[in-house]
């Protein structure tokens, strides 16, 4: 058998082995380099709730505290309250905290979710998981170099490497050169 049809079996099988990893990087590989816009890993709701007189006046109950997180629309369970003054008091809340400004009457309710799936891809792209993942996305990393080298390869003649193939691969190569020119 000619190398050429090893070389693209290979590139081929290790192609659909790739897949599910590939996505799972490229989607977070966009959500991580936007971090500064947004939180790729969860979704942070804030909110305003005017608190009534009555709720005030009872806010340094647990009864107090009940009623203002049902006004809120939350549930009524709590973790815990923190007074860091006698005129603001932060509740601890299942997925969030409650911050409440006693003399200007309002709370700000910040709840905290997970974005689904998003959260776990950038769990594994970050490797936060370590041990043996590590070796996973080093397998990985090792696997997208052979694809790579592998790809060069499957075409012939003026589509292949040594026609319009060379061209592009020469401009996929300078293009990370001028990004580090221009940055380092």
């Amino acid at each position: 058998m000619k190398w050429r049809k090893w070389n693209n079996i290979v590139h081929r099988d290790l192609g659909y082995l790739c897949v599910g990893l590939t996505l799972v990087y490229a989607v977070s590989g966009v959500a991580v380099n936007h971090v500064g816009d947004w939180n790729p890993n969860y979704q942070i709701e804030r909110r305003a709730v005017v608190v009534g007189a009555a709720v005030v006046s009872t806010i340094g109950t647990p009864d107090g505290v009940r009623a203002l997180l049902e006004a809120a629309g939350l549930p009524a369970e709590y973790r815990a309250t923190f007074r860091p003054d006698t005129g603001r008091m932060r509740i601890f809340v299942e997925d969030g905290v409650v911050e409440v400004d006693i003399a200007a009457r309002q709370a700000i309710v910040e709840v905290v979710q997970p974005r689904p799936v998003l959260r776990e891809a950038n769990f594994l792209h970050l490797n936060h998981a370590k041990r043996l993942w590590t070796w996973m996305a080093d397998v990985y990393a090792v696997a997208l170099a052979l694809l790579a080298v592998t790809g060069v390869f499957v075409l012939k003649g003026k589509k292949g490497i040594a026609g319009r193939g060379a061209w592009l691969t020469g401009i996929g190569i300078v293009v990370p050169l001028l990004f580090l020119w221009l940055y380092l």
